[in-house]
């Protein structure tokens, strides 16, 4: 009786994922024709292959081809403004995308645990579907594996994502920051990570913090067309704003100050923040981008960026300085100046 039912269809209300939808056998690929394929529907993907054949002509040839993957453990995981479905797609198409290529696709790995709901995955997975269209990307490939309870919590979630650089005049790496260049952040920091906190321990506010997970393609595609010039970019997320600035002033060997005046943050995080004794400054971000580029480009670039749904709250929020030490320093709203380092410890696990 146990092998016929998965002769009928998935039964997606009330329906668990069980051991043998991880196995190999006939649940397994019932799970993968009734969801994933389902879901995701493109012509490579169908093929049910064990790996996706791409068409390797590049756009151009010069062109370069980009690989990133992340993992995805983040708890609760449906929260505010997104999803660990969505999360998993958006954080890895703008890893891709914050090297200057264009993200054609993505790989997906899915450890579940047993006993998780089925509605959900069908709910996280027709997340990843949405969210890929959004971002302009096909989902071509993936793996499954469940495990015993208590083994995982819930699911977690891998990605790999490609795409090309298509214009030979894009060159971005954390290395390429110069003395004199302007930093520019293109919204508000810590709306991701104040939102899972509160979700997680069941915080109440007046106005809903939300996630601003996001696919930041369409805004860096218009930033290197207003200016292929620009020396690097990055997406301020574990270890939010802080740590990013970090990571560039040891990669170039130079020094950053920033203006806390200038910082865009959203009234409710930064009372949140307050309130539980957190710096927003470290707080994860799923949806914004750091540019660093030449200070003659930087207000052309601005202008660019705040005609973008989502650079309209972007500011020049400091500029590049020599400095052996590689310090980050930041003028505080009280005219002071204090060095912003590195996170020390874990101030919010489980974000993403």
């Amino acid at each position: 009786m146990k092998i016929n039912s998965y002769h009928q269809p998935l039964n997606f209300n009330s329906g668990k994922v069980e051991l043998v939808h991880g196995s190999g056998g006939k649940a397994m690929h019932q799970l993968i024709e009734e969801l994933f394929t389902k879901s995701f529907n493109n012509s490579k993907l169908s093929k049910n292959d064990d790996g996706a054949v791409i068409d390797a002509k590049p756009p151009c040839l010069n062109s370069k081809i980009v690989i990133s993957t992340d993992s995805h453990v983040v708890s609760p995981i449906f929260f505010p403004g997104g999803d660990i479905g969505s999360l998993s797609v958006y954080g890895t198409v703008n890893d891709v995308a914050v090297m200057g290529a264009k993200p054609l696709y993505i790989c997906v790995g899915l450890i579940i645990e047993e006993g998780f709901p089925l509605s959900e995955l069908k709910t996280i997975i027709e997340s990843m579907a949405k969210s890929a269209k959004i971002a302009g990307v096909e989902i071509v490939c993936g793996d499954t594996k469940v495990v015993e309870r208590d083994s995982c919590d819930q699911i977690f979630i891998s990605t790999t994502g490609f795409g090309f650089v298509e214009n030979p005049k894009i060159n971005l790496s954390g290395a390429n920051a110069k003395v004199g260049d302007k930093v520019i952040l293109s919204g508000t920091i810590g709306d991701h990570g104040m939102a899972v906190l509160s979700k997680r321990e069941g915080l109440e506010f007046s106005s809903k913090i939300l996630s601003d997970s996001q696919s930041l393609v369409g805004l860096i595609d218009k930033m290197l067309v207003t200016c292929p010039q620009i020396r690097l970019l990055r997406d301020p997320t574990r270890g939010g704003l802080a740590c990013t600035l970090n990571e560039i002033t040891k990669q170039s060997n130079i020094g950053i100050v920033i203006n806390e005046n200038s910082i865009p943050i959203n009234q409710e995080v930064e009372a949140t923040c307050e309130f539980l004794g957190l710096d927003p400054l470290y707080v994860a971000n799923e949806g914004k981008v750091v540019c660093i580029c030449p200070e003659n480009e930087a207000d052309k670039i601005l202008k660019s960026m705040r005609t973008h749904p989502f650079g309209r709250k972007s500011e020049i929020i400091g500029e590049v300085i020599e400095d052996k030490y590689g310090f980050v320093q930041m003028i505080t709203k009280l005219g002071g100046k204090r060095n912003v380092d590195w996170l020390s410890g874990e101030q919010l696990p489980r974000i993403c």
